[in-house]
């Protein structure tokens, strides 16, 4: 049920040295944000961390006393670097543990294939004692619940997989509607105003963001709050005041 009283908020840890290298792109972090914002959820911070134990640690503890959910993403994997079960039990003071619905899961996956659940593969069974699964109906190894720590996989199809399963457990909030429009102006040409819609509107969150486009500076001028109805007297009063201005080319209604 929404919380009509409560902002919901979440982080997101992104794991990975391959993230921090360069070598691979991530993927997750849009799907995610996207994702909450339909649910009522804040996305606040994220972070990206190195697949070291004491950055892991360190992140979870400081966001998990900050926000209502934390997601995790990557490392729970079977390779040497993949720690971020263990990581998570040492930070919540869990035993890690094999786990046994997790460990039939594996075992009956691999008993239907040509290969074999080894000791690698078996430590994707291996979670903090008393975490709740979060199904993977892709690679079969499970993602996790526990407190209100989320850890998913760093695939991005296997993550998504796995977010559309724990979504139905989360808390939701109130959904966060947005409109936004693009100007031919800078943001320099229209601050001041902008400064006082902001004033008069403050319960609409209002953010500008500069682009080029052949070669002219333009702002994209993007709403965002709660309610509908202050949302389309807000867009409005913005349209009102950029109307004097250079060609407004694109207006959409976010969802």
């Amino acid at each position: 049920m929404p919380n009509s009283q409560n902002k919901i908020t979440a982080a997101l840890i992104i794991i990975g040295n391959e993230i921090l290298s360069g070598r691979t792109k991530d993927a997750n972090l849009n799907y995610i944000a996207s994702q909450l914002i339909r649910l009522g959820i804040d996305l606040y911070e994220v972070r990206v961390v190195r697949d070291q134990e004491s950055q892991i640690i360190k992140a979870i503890n400081e966001l998990r006393e900050s926000h209502n959910y934390v997601f995790t993403t990557g490392g729970i994997g079977p390779t040497h670097d993949d720690i971020t079960c263990e990581s998570v039990s040492k930070a919540l003071g869990r035993r890690y543990i094999l786990n046994a619905d997790a460990h039939a899961i594996l075992k009956d996956y691999y008993d239907g294939s040509d290969k074999e659940l080894n000791e690698a593969r078996l430590r994707m069974a291996y979670i903090p004692e008393g975490a709740k699964l979060i199904e993977n109906p892709i690679s079969k190894a499970p993602g996790f619940i526990v407190d209100n720590v989320i850890v998913m996989a760093g695939i991005p199809a296997v993550m998504q997989a796995m977010f559309q399963g724990v979504a139905p457990l989360l808390e939701t909030g109130n959904r966060i509607f947005s409109k936004s429009l693009s100007v031919m102006a800078g943001e320099g040409d229209i601050a001041k105003s902008l400064g006082e819609l902001q004033t008069k509107w403050k319960l609409v969150e209002i953010g500008s963001y500069p682009f080029v486009k052949n070669n002219n500076y333009g702002t994209t001028l993007v709403l965002r709050t709660s309610d509908l109805k202050t949302l389309n007297s807000a867009f409005e009063d913005l349209k009102a005041f950029i109307s004097p201005l250079d060609v407004i080319f694109e207006i959409n209604d976010d969802e």
